[in-house]
């Protein structure tokens, strides 16, 4: 094997897929994100991230703004491309270039992109990107011990579960005991194979639900 070398820092690109487009976050998205973001059981959406959900469109442009211009992380909204309209968020963030390092993070998928192949998607364009384009060797995945559902969704994508970081935060007043997952770049051929087969349009039935489920390998 050869000897490891630093990967690219990621830069404000977009990435397009079949179902969604992944923007650099802007003013521009913070109608959608607002609209995506007030739902009704938006407080328990936001439970594990490290904002609250926002009660007016000033609180997601007030968000928008402090991480603008960033290096570290960097936000791109989910583009549904169904309808145009920005339907979430995720980050890459805590960007170790010299090591190779990267983790997917601030991740909020609303109504319309969670629990659909868009987020699945949206979780494989970044993949694809910071492993093919980028030369990242290592991609993580991290969530309070007490998500369960980003947990499920953690293993679902092909991330293996590493361990548990106790008392590793302190989240909105609380403890937060860190449950860590990751990928490696030499798993990527096989998770990237699992990934496009259960994309294909033709793997949907007219109703949008899957005839075989993701799997690698």
């Amino acid at each position: 094997m050869s000897a490891p070398k630093p990967a690219r820092p990621p830069q404000r690109v977009v990435l397009e897929g079949h179902y969604v487009r992944l923007e650099p976050l802007s003013m521009a998205h913070a109608p959608d994100l607002f609209e995506a973001s007030n739902v009704a059981d938006g407080d328990a959406r936001f439970a594990y991230l490290g904002d609250y959900a926002p009660k007016t469109q000033a609180d997601t442009e007030a968000f928008i703004q402090s991480v603008l211009g960033k290096a570290d992380p960097i936000l791109f909204a989910v583009i549904d491309k169904s309808t145009d309209k920005a339907g979430g968020r995720q980050a890459l963030m805590r960007i170790v270039p010299e090591h190779g390092v990267i983790e997917i993070g601030s991740i909020y998928w609303g109504p319309a992109i969670a629990r659909t192949p868009r987020a699945t998607e949206a979780l494989y364009l970044f993949a694809r990107h910071i492993f093919e384009d980028l030369g990242y060797r290592r991609f993580e995945w991290k969530c309070n011990d007490r998500n369960e559902p980003s947990k499920s969704a953690a293993e679902r994508f092909g991330f293996s579960y590493e361990g548990l970081f106790r008392q590793h935060m302190i989240m909105k007043g609380e403890n937060r005991d860190t449950a860590w997952f990751s990928m490696l770049d030499s798993e990527w051929p096989a998770k990237k194979a699992g990934f496009e087969r259960w994309l294909e349009p033709g793997n949907f039935d007219a109703d949008g639900r899957q005839k075989t489920p993701l799997r690698f390998g």
